[in-house]
């Protein structure tokens, strides 16, 4: 457990901590200006010829895109309640050795926010914190009705990691994050164990997926998938079909998680990873929530689409040559790691 020199630093964050955005680098403007409007239905601004961005709501920014070979998810940020939260974060961060950098004023902008700080994260990505969102006045023109924020934060992300006790000691040390549960699955022979962790009302902000006794990654992209939420059944039916009507991967079909209880589908984006929308997830009542064990990630559905030996060799094969690059982490932030309760 850390502890700090300063007992406002020691207090806990939890709650005041909101998914806020996403920054993608990729190189494929046309397919993701497809996807995330005519698909999946939300709000599309572009700034210039090597920027754009997606709105939900009326916060300015949820996901920017930049231009770059990644293909992936390169930046989280995260929303902060106030200006003590974000000075919170930041003496933690540096207590800990770790180096914080001030974002620019042109990245701000970009991002929709007025204070931006940023520091290292778990298997390379940035993570950002900001207490100010940017409001835009214009209104949204997308062919959903609706995307679930406010207080829960824009949804999840999930992460494959072959270091997943540092990975939730990283979370735990920053945000105050707190383990919602577990599910036991069986992929192609793979047996996986997955910790869902929250940092506010929501399910869960952040899940990680290990391979049980094998130090392996099977997923190309540094992020797995990440989720939105739908406001109705009725937006997640039609997006659905859109996705299949552009021609766009379907990965998992419609389903329902034995967990959250949300129902969703996955698509697979530009980049390679995947895009969860899910609707009407439970909310946890802190007062009562324990965390449990659930056998599969799904109650049903969630049905591989169009997989093929070819793709199942591809992730042995990725898993196997991720033995000999190791994954990035931040020791000084995940202490000695976090064991399974």
């Amino acid at each position: 457990m850390n502890t700090f020199a300063n007992p406002v630093e020691n207090a806990s964050v939890f709650g005041s901590v909101h998914l806020g955005y996403l920054v993608v680098e990729t190189n494929r403007f046309t397919e993701w200006r497809r996807f995330g409007t005519d698909a999946i239905g939300m709000h599309h601004d572009d700034l210039d010829t090597g920027l754009m961005r997606f709105r939900l709501d009326d916060q300015e920014c949820r996901f920017l895109l930049r231009r770059g070979p990644a293909e992936d998810v390169v930046a989280t940020g995260w929303h902060l309640d106030d200006h003590t939260t974000f000075e919170q974060i930041e003496a933690r961060v540096r207590a800990h050795g770790v180096p914080c950098v001030e974002g620019t004023a042109e990245e701000a902008k970009q991002r929709g926010v007025e204070r931006l700080l940023r520091f290292p994260g778990p298997k390379g990505i940035a993570q950002e914190i900001y207490t100010s969102p940017v409001r835009s006045p214009e209104p949204l023109k997308m062919l959903s009705s609706g995307w679930v924020t406010g207080d829960s934060g824009m949804g999840h992300v999930a992460i494959t990691s072959a270091r997943p006790t540092l990975m939730r000691g990283y979370f735990t040390t920053v945000f105050d994050a707190r383990l919602t549960d577990y599910i036991d699955e069986t992929i192609s022979g793979a047996r996986l164990k997955i910790r869902f962790l929250r940092v506010n009302e929501r399910h869960h902000s952040i899940a990680i997926a290990a391979v049980r006794g094998l130090p392996i990654d099977p997923v190309r992209t540094r992020v797995q998938h990440l989720n939105i939420q739908a406001a109705s059944l009725d937006d997640l039916a039609r997006s659905y079909e859109r996705v299949h009507e552009l021609g766009f991967d379907m990965a998992l079909s419609v389903g329902q998680h034995t967990n959250d209880k949300e129902l969703s589908y996955y698509a697979r984006t530009p980049s390679g990873f995947e895009w969860e929308v899910g609707w009407n997830p439970v909310v946890v009542d802190e007062a009562t929530w324990e965390p449990s064990t659930h056998q599969g990630i799904s109650v049903w559905g969630h049905l591989p689409v169009g997989r093929t030996i070819v793709d199942k060799l591809d992730q042995f094969r990725l898993g196997a040559l991720s033995l000999a690059r190791p994954e990035r982490t931040v020791p000084a932030l995940s202490g000695a790691g976090i064991p399974d309760d």
